[in-house]
């Protein structure tokens, strides 16, 4: 008794699937994108500041150490009774 092989020859409905697929990925391939916050540029901004304070800090540093750091005891003392009354 001979058997003939179900339906065509050559056909692997597997494989047909796995093209499919494949053909549906390349086409729906996108580029990446890389977008920055809002936040990431406000914090960006901040170290900006940072750069500049502490440019200040040294130069207030090298005041103090030359001696030549001078304080203005009225300001002291607005900033010291704006302070407590906020509190």
């Amino acid at each position: 008794m001979k058997i003939n092989p179900y339906g065509t020859q050559g056909v692997n409905p597997y494989k047909r699937q796995m093209n499919k697929f494949d053909q549906a990925t390349t086409v729906n391939k996108q580029k990446d994108q890389v977008e920055i916050s809002s936040t990431a540029k406000e914090m960006q901004q901040v170290s900006q500041l940072t750069d500049q304070r502490q440019a200040k800090i040294e130069e207030l540093k090298g005041q103090v150490e030359n001696g030549t750091y001078t304080i203005n005891p009225k300001e002291v003392a607005k900033s010291m009774v704006g302070f407590y009354s906020k509190n």
